[in-house]
Parts: C-alpha cells; structure tokens; sequence
C-alpha cells in the first residue's frame, strides 16, 4: 500500500472489451486528477481504442483471448474479463494498488461461456475471502446500501433473515466509519413491504425480524432509523439527516438514486479488504465504438476512490 501523502495508484479494470469500457477507461488517461492510473486489460485494444500508444506506467498488460469487435460479445474472451478482474484484486492485496475501480462487464456471456457469475460484488467477495459484501450507491446526495443484491424478488423474504440484516447494518455502519469517516453514521433503514407492512396487515417482515434486529442493534450503540415505507424514505424530510439508507432489495432503492444522478452515480462495494469502486451503467453494447459514450460515471468512481483511500489512510 502506497505510504501517507502519496499519490494514490489506482488500478482500472477495463470490463466487457466489446462494450465501452476500453473506451471510457482510456479516456480517463486524459486528465488523472491526481492520481496514477493503471488500466488493466489488452495493451492492443487499449491503444487502438485511444488511437496513439500508451505509457507502460499505465497499462498492466492482460492479453485478449480472442479478436475484439465493437458491440459483439464473444464468450472466447468471457476468461479475458475475469483475468482482468483478478490482476486488479492481486495487486490491491499485494499493496501494488490502492483502489480497483471497474468497468462494467457482461454477466450474461460470462454465463454463457460455463462460468458462474451474478456480477461483481459477490464475484470480489469470493476472491478476498469476504464473508459478506455490502452493496452501497453513492450520488445525488445519497447513499444508497443493499440488504441483498442480485437476487429474484421472489427469494428476497426468505433471504432476509435476522442474522443477515445484523451483519449487513454492521458492515454499513463500519465502513461509513472507516472508508467515509463518519464518526457516528446515521442509518435510515426501509420496510420490505408496502407502507412498512402496515402494522401487519401487509406483511409480517417488519415485525418478526427489522424492527427487532433494529432494536437490537440500537441498544449495541447504531444509529437506525426504521423500519420506514419505503415509497417515503426518500422524501427530503425523511432522508435529511441520514448518512445513507438501507434498501431491502435492489430494485427497492436503486430507481430513486439512479433518477438523481445517473451517470455521475458510484457503486462502491463495502466489507472488503480493498478499496473497490465502479460505475452505475452497463456495458452498452449500442454505443461502443461510437465515440459516444460518457465517461462521467467513471471519472466519478476514481474520485470516491481517491477520497476512499485518503479516509482510509487517515
């Protein structure tokens, strides 16, 4: 890990190489903000993406498996993706990096090709040894934490279990602490069902298992708010005066944060040994190889990075 005061190296993953990734990624080279990145994918496809070459300091050379075409998947490179993936983790564990940021890949062909794969959270946990990631949003003035992820709604209830939610409100409230430096991090924590189950009425999960693992943790010291409806949670004098909400399910609190600031949003990944951020989009097959993509989202992950690794050293 880079010393106090240094300049942060952060690494970049650069994704799907048929989506915008290599696009976005290389587009970053033009202003650093301070920070020495390092791409990591196909040097070839990287400086032909850029169109000129590119400096060895910034590029961790992962060789493609198979031809690159704009907008086309090939599941020959489905490896390709994870490879990247993994010298970016390597190098955060071995101190060589001080953040991975990451561009999007495609879930769906990396399946295809035989590997398991239901995105990078639950990938990243696998390969750091973490028990429990935490999925958190951060824009338009929120933070926007995951009780659980990529899940089909109808397996949310039964994953919603007490010990669950307690290691996930500890692992958000940690990391506000020690990634954000909040001293005392205020939680607004959504309902699962309509109007917070409405006394029962229209769901029992408020009931049997947040309001008591709330209750439970207040007594240990956590700052919780809830179980609020979620269809008000994010009204201004409800959200105001919290340091993040925690949504039941992807869908639950994604929409509203996503409506505030899309491509300027972060996805940060808490409860991990590594400093690990990324973009709030997909890989946009349509657009890649346009010259079209916006590389805001992108450009704003760095920064939560680089402020992440400030906080931490700190």
């Amino acid at each position: 890990m880079s010393q106090a005061g240094a300049i942060p190296t952060i690494a970049v993953s650069t994704g799907e190489p048929a989506g915008i990734g290599p696009e976005i990624c290389t587009a970053l080279l033009e202003e650093t903000g301070g920070q020495r990145l390092v791409l990591i994918g196909d040097r070839g496809l990287l400086e032909h993406t850029a169109g000129r070459s590119l400096p060895d300091a910034n590029v961790l050379h992962v060789p493609a498996a198979a031809t690159v075409r704009p907008g086309r998947l090939d599941p020959k490179n489905a490896r390709y993706v994870l490879d990247v993936l993994d010298a970016g983790v390597d190098g955060c564990l071995a101190g060589r990096f001080d953040a991975l940021v990451t561009a999007p890949v495609h879930k769906g062909i990396i399946n295809d090709a035989g590997t398991p794969f239901t995105g990078h959270t639950e990938y990243l946990a696998a390969r750091t040894g973490t028990p429990l990631p935490v999925m958190m949003l951060v824009g338009g003035g929120l933070r926007v934490a995951l009780a659980t992820t990529h899940l089909p709604l109808e397996r949310v209830s039964a994953a919603l279990t007490a010990e669950r939610l307690v290691a996930v409100l500890r692992v958000l409230d940690a990391d506000l602490r020690a990634k954000f430096g909040i001293a005392a991090p205020r939680i607004l924590v959504c309902g699962l069902n309509p109007h917070a189950g409405e006394g029962g009425h229209l769901g029992h999960e408020e009931l049997t298992v947040i309001g008591p693992v709330l209750e439970r943790l207040r007594a240990q010291g956590l700052h919780l708010t809830g179980p609020v409806p979620a269809d008000t949670a994010f009204l201004p004098g409800q959200v105001e005066g919290h340091d993040a909400v925690l949504a039941m399910y992807h869908d639950q609190g994604l929409p509203v944060l996503k409506y505030a600031s899309f491509g300027h949003a972060v996805n940060v990944t808490l409860g991990l040994p590594i400093v690990r951020t990324s973009v709030d989009h997909g890989t946009a097959l349509d657009l890649a190889g346009t010259g079209r993509a916006d590389a805001g989202s992108l450009r704003a992950a760095v920064r939560l990075a680089a402020t992440l690794v400030a906080a931490r050293r700190r």
